[in-house]
């Protein structure tokens, strides 16, 4: 529920935003009555923001012409999630992120009063935040340029060094991007392939807007995308592996990239990709509920190995 300070912060916003507005449209917007609206009126003019308010039928209230607000105000809530978000800034991998927090923060805090201040400072000073650690230093210029791109749905040419150096040239269309695994990437349409694709945002060479704009699918979910083309990405061994239990513990288990998981009629059915069985029958291992291998072979022989190094090691 909404205090009386965020809701005379709300007033003090009407009243930049929409000018002269009557003492009821204003109760109606802060969900107030009459009474209540009048004191919060007083409190603002306490604060040395000038109002002026004219009775009858066409009065109402709008701040006094020429009087400039302060360039920015936030209560409490609001201080804590900037403070949370320059913190999260850090860790996700942009380059020279830490000077530019740092001078966001600068910024911010000679515009709040001291308590404030103060707050905010001590966010960043004790609060921890457990995220991915960045496998490389994205490029800033192209995570800006892709962002806005497609925000305003402008087709991109692009230039991509693939993992074997390879580098190709394509025009793009951007759907969305997303954070993962400590790296940035951009999701969309690629002409060069003529299909949906996903590209790392570091091994973006070059990139430069068209004029060309494009529709993009309806509730397109970039991050969803990703986590599916990864989790069914080809590799050496294709893998099923029935789970006894159910899909809300499944996923709780294991991290979604590690394959698909579908509910069927005797428990959770994983289907993944790995070229490395012996890593995923020691992610296997450490599940507290029953499984069954259907395929293939040597993933049941490599949970062997591990049942019977787990063995000796309890011996």
């Amino acid at each position: 529920m909404q205090g009386p300070t965020t809701r005379v912060l709300a007033l003090l916003e009407l009243l930049q935003a929409r000018g002269r507005l009557s003492g009821s449209q204003l109760a109606r917007a802060l969900g107030v009555d009459g009474r209540t609206l009048r004191r919060y009126i007083v409190m603002l003019e306490e604060l040395g923001v000038p109002i002026s308010s004219e009775r009858g039928r066409h009065g109402g209230y709008q701040l006094v012409a020429g009087y400039k607000l302060p360039p920015m105000m936030f209560t409490d809530d609001e201080a804590l999630a900037l403070a949370l978000g320059l913190l999260a800034a850090r860790g996700l991998g942009l380059a020279d992120a830490a000077p530019a927090v740092a001078s966001a923060q600068a910024k911010l805090e000679r515009v709040m009063p001291r308590l404030l201040q103060q707050r905010v400072r001590a966010v960043d000073e004790t609060i921890a935040l457990e995220l991915p650690r960045a496998q490389s230093g994205g490029d800033n210029a192209a995570l800006v340029t892709l962002s806005a791109a497609a925000q305003t749905r402008q087709r991109v040419h692009l230039r991509y060094r693939a993992p074997d150096n390879a580098s190709t040239a394509r025009d793009f269309d951007p759907y969305g991007l997303a954070w993962r695994g400590g790296r940035w990437y951009v999701v969309g349409h690629c002409h060069l392939r003529r299909d949906v694709r996903s590209f790392r945002i570091d091994r973006i060479e070059q990139v430069r807007s068209m004029a060309d704009t494009f529709l993009r699918p309806p509730d397109f979910d970039a991050l969803a995308y990703l986590a599916h083309s990864i989790a069914t990405l080809k590799r050496t061994h294709g893998i099923e592996v029935l789970l006894h239990t159910d899909l809300a513990t499944a996923r709780r288990e294991l991290f979604d990239a590690i394959g698909l998981l579908e509910p069927v009629d005797d428990g959770v059915l994983l289907s993944a990709q790995a070229d490395d069985l012996d890593w995923f029958a020691r992610e296997l291992a450490r599940l507290p509920f029953e499984f069954s291998v259907r395929s293939p072979v040597e993933l049941r022989e490599a949970l062997a190995v591990v049942g019977k190094r787990l063995l000796g090691l309890a011996s």
